[in-house]
Protein backbone atom coordinates (compact mmCIF):
# COMPACT_ATOMS: atom_id res chain seq x y z
CA UNK A 1 0.00 0.00 0.00
CA UNK A 2 1.38 3.24 -1.35
CA UNK A 3 1.13 5.74 1.74
CA UNK A 4 4.17 8.20 2.32
CA UNK A 5 4.91 8.95 -1.41
CA UNK A 6 1.35 10.89 -2.41
CA UNK A 7 2.27 12.76 1.16
CA UNK A 8 5.35 13.59 -0.51
CA UNK A 9 4.15 14.55 -3.71
CA UNK A 10 1.31 16.35 -1.85
CA UNK A 11 3.76 18.08 0.05
CA UNK A 12 6.00 18.85 -3.58
CA UNK A 13 2.92 20.57 -4.55
CA UNK A 14 2.54 22.76 -1.48
CA UNK A 15 6.47 23.36 -1.62
CA UNK A 16 5.86 24.83 -5.03
CA UNK A 17 2.83 27.00 -4.06
CA UNK A 18 3.43 30.90 -4.47
CA UNK A 19 2.97 30.94 -0.26
CA UNK A 20 4.94 27.86 0.10
CA UNK A 21 6.85 29.60 3.06
CA UNK A 22 3.75 30.47 5.04
CA UNK A 23 2.14 26.41 4.19
CA UNK A 24 5.74 25.69 5.68
CA UNK A 25 5.10 27.54 8.86
CA UNK A 26 1.69 26.45 9.10
CA UNK A 27 3.09 22.88 8.80
CA UNK A 28 5.99 22.66 10.92
CA UNK A 29 2.97 24.82 13.74
CA UNK A 30 0.21 22.19 13.17
CA UNK A 31 2.26 19.10 13.49
CA UNK A 32 4.33 19.85 16.68
CA UNK A 33 0.62 19.88 17.95
CA UNK A 34 -1.33 16.91 15.74
CA UNK A 35 -0.62 16.45 11.74
CA UNK A 36 1.40 13.60 10.79
CA UNK A 37 3.43 14.88 8.07
CA UNK A 38 6.82 16.34 8.85
CA UNK A 39 7.36 19.37 7.51
CA UNK A 40 10.89 18.10 6.35
CA UNK A 41 8.85 16.65 3.49
CA UNK A 42 8.67 20.62 2.54
CA UNK A 43 11.79 22.00 3.54
CA UNK A 44 13.67 19.69 0.99
CA UNK A 45 12.00 20.56 -2.32
CA UNK A 46 11.43 23.85 -1.24
CA UNK A 47 15.87 24.31 -0.56
CA UNK A 48 16.06 22.53 -3.80
CA UNK A 49 14.67 24.99 -6.00
CA UNK A 50 16.05 28.13 -3.66
CA UNK A 51 19.28 26.48 -2.22
CA UNK A 52 20.34 30.59 -0.86
CA UNK A 53 17.51 30.32 1.33
CA UNK A 54 18.31 26.88 2.73
CA UNK A 55 18.83 28.71 6.53
CA UNK A 56 16.13 30.70 6.38
CA UNK A 57 13.33 28.02 5.89
CA UNK A 58 14.81 25.52 7.85
CA UNK A 59 14.94 28.56 10.64
CA UNK A 60 11.29 29.26 9.84
CA UNK A 61 10.55 25.73 10.48
CA UNK A 62 11.92 25.78 13.60
CA UNK A 63 10.19 28.74 14.78
CA UNK A 64 6.87 27.97 14.14
CA UNK A 65 7.46 24.24 15.08
CA UNK A 66 8.90 25.95 18.97
CA UNK A 67 5.92 27.65 19.35
CA UNK A 68 3.56 24.41 18.37
CA UNK A 69 5.38 22.85 20.68
CA UNK A 70 4.23 25.13 23.29
CA UNK A 71 1.11 25.11 22.53
CA UNK A 72 0.93 21.44 22.83
CA UNK A 73 2.68 21.42 25.87
CA UNK A 74 0.38 23.57 27.72
CA UNK A 75 -2.48 21.76 26.37
CA UNK A 76 -0.90 18.74 27.90
CA UNK A 77 -0.54 20.24 31.22
CA UNK A 78 -4.30 21.83 31.23
CA UNK A 79 -6.38 20.14 29.10
CA UNK A 80 -5.39 16.46 28.53
CA UNK A 81 -7.45 14.34 30.89
CA UNK A 82 -10.41 16.28 28.98
CA UNK A 83 -8.73 15.13 25.49
CA UNK A 84 -8.27 11.47 26.18
CA UNK A 85 -11.35 10.39 24.83
CA UNK A 86 -10.01 12.13 21.61
CA UNK A 87 -6.65 10.60 22.00
CA UNK A 88 -8.29 7.52 22.47
CA UNK A 89 -9.95 7.55 19.02
CA UNK A 90 -6.87 8.43 17.27
CA UNK A 91 -4.94 5.79 18.64
CA UNK A 92 -2.50 8.13 20.05
CA UNK A 93 -3.16 7.20 23.84
CA UNK A 94 -1.12 3.86 24.42
CA UNK A 95 2.33 5.99 23.19
CA UNK A 96 1.51 8.84 25.24
CA UNK A 97 0.83 7.04 27.84
CA UNK A 98 3.91 4.98 28.10
CA UNK A 99 5.92 8.41 26.91
CA UNK A 100 4.62 9.92 29.93
CA UNK A 101 5.69 6.87 32.19
CA UNK A 102 9.13 7.16 30.65
CA UNK A 103 9.39 11.16 31.69
CA UNK A 104 7.79 10.46 35.16
CA UNK A 105 10.01 7.72 36.04
CA UNK A 106 13.41 9.17 34.43
CA UNK A 107 13.14 12.67 33.44
CA UNK A 108 10.36 14.73 35.60
CA UNK A 109 12.49 17.27 37.90
CA UNK A 110 16.10 16.80 36.43
CA UNK A 111 16.22 19.58 34.03
CA UNK A 112 19.50 18.08 32.34
CA UNK A 113 17.86 14.66 31.53
CA UNK A 114 14.59 16.32 30.82
CA UNK A 115 17.24 18.08 27.80
CA UNK A 116 19.19 15.03 26.85
CA UNK A 117 16.12 13.16 26.33
CA UNK A 118 14.41 15.73 24.53
CA UNK A 119 17.77 16.06 22.34
CA UNK A 120 18.06 13.01 21.67
CA UNK A 121 14.49 12.25 20.00
CA UNK A 122 15.50 13.64 16.88
CA UNK A 123 17.17 10.50 16.50
CA UNK A 124 14.43 7.78 17.53
CA UNK A 125 10.97 7.52 15.33
CA UNK A 126 8.75 8.90 17.87
CA UNK A 127 6.65 12.23 16.65
CA UNK A 128 7.59 15.53 18.44
CA UNK A 129 3.86 15.73 19.29
CA UNK A 130 3.90 12.43 21.53
CA UNK A 131 6.97 14.28 22.94
CA UNK A 132 5.52 17.55 23.42
CA UNK A 133 2.17 16.30 24.83
CA UNK A 134 3.91 13.93 27.29
CA UNK A 135 6.19 16.54 28.35
CA UNK A 136 3.16 19.36 29.07
CA UNK A 137 0.91 16.16 30.96
CA UNK A 138 4.54 15.39 33.22
CA UNK A 139 5.04 18.88 33.62
CA UNK A 140 8.86 19.22 32.14
CA UNK A 141 10.77 21.90 33.30
CA UNK A 142 10.50 24.46 30.59
CA UNK A 143 14.16 25.55 31.53
CA UNK A 144 14.68 22.15 29.89
CA UNK A 145 11.80 21.82 27.75
CA UNK A 146 12.31 24.92 25.52
CA UNK A 147 16.16 24.37 24.82
CA UNK A 148 15.66 20.86 24.47
CA UNK A 149 12.89 21.57 21.55
CA UNK A 150 15.50 24.17 19.94
CA UNK A 151 18.25 21.09 19.54
CA UNK A 152 16.74 18.63 19.44
CA UNK A 153 14.00 19.82 16.20
CA UNK A 154 16.99 22.40 14.93
CA UNK A 155 19.59 19.57 14.27
CA UNK A 156 16.95 17.73 12.25
CA UNK A 157 15.71 20.75 9.99
CA UNK A 158 18.96 22.16 9.46
CA UNK A 159 20.48 18.86 8.59
CA UNK A 160 17.65 18.33 5.67
CA UNK A 161 18.05 21.40 4.44
CA UNK A 162 22.03 21.63 4.21
CA UNK A 163 22.52 18.32 2.96
CA UNK A 164 19.75 19.06 -0.04
CA UNK A 165 22.01 22.59 -0.24
CA UNK A 166 24.84 20.66 -0.88
CA UNK A 167 23.88 17.66 -2.35
CA UNK A 168 21.70 19.23 -4.90
CA UNK A 169 18.98 17.26 -7.26
CA UNK A 170 20.75 14.23 -6.75
CA UNK A 171 19.95 14.39 -2.62
CA UNK A 172 16.13 15.51 -3.43
CA UNK A 173 15.38 12.37 -5.96
CA UNK A 174 17.38 9.71 -3.67
CA UNK A 175 14.51 11.25 -1.13
CA UNK A 176 11.62 11.33 -3.54
CA UNK A 177 12.74 7.62 -5.03
CA UNK A 178 12.97 6.22 -1.36
CA UNK A 179 10.54 7.87 1.02
CA UNK A 180 8.03 5.14 0.67
CA UNK A 181 10.58 2.65 1.92
CA UNK A 182 11.69 5.36 4.59
CA UNK A 183 7.88 5.78 5.87
CA UNK A 184 7.64 2.32 6.35
CA UNK A 185 10.77 1.63 8.12
CA UNK A 186 9.77 4.87 10.72
CA UNK A 187 6.77 3.02 11.30
CA UNK A 188 8.35 -0.48 11.98
CA UNK A 189 10.55 1.18 14.11
CA UNK A 190 8.01 3.68 16.05
CA UNK A 191 5.62 0.10 16.52
CA UNK A 192 9.34 -1.25 18.16
CA UNK A 193 10.03 1.44 20.20
CA UNK A 194 5.87 1.60 21.79
CA UNK A 195 5.88 -2.06 22.43
CA UNK A 196 9.53 -1.53 24.53
CA UNK A 197 8.27 1.02 26.16
CA UNK A 198 5.21 -0.85 27.30
CA UNK A 199 7.33 -4.05 28.36
CA UNK A 200 9.50 -1.32 30.03
CA UNK A 201 6.70 0.23 32.10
Amino acid sequence: MRLFKPLYEKALVWAAHPQAERMLAGLSFIEAIIFPVMPEVMLAPMTLARPSHWFRYATVSLVCSLVGAVVAYALGYFAFEALRPLFGMLGWLPKIDAMVGTLRSEVAGNAWSAFVMLVLAGFIPVPLKIFTWASGIVGVPMIAFIPGMIVGRGKRVYAVTGVIRLGGPKAEALLHRYVEWLGWIVVALLVGVVVWFQLRH
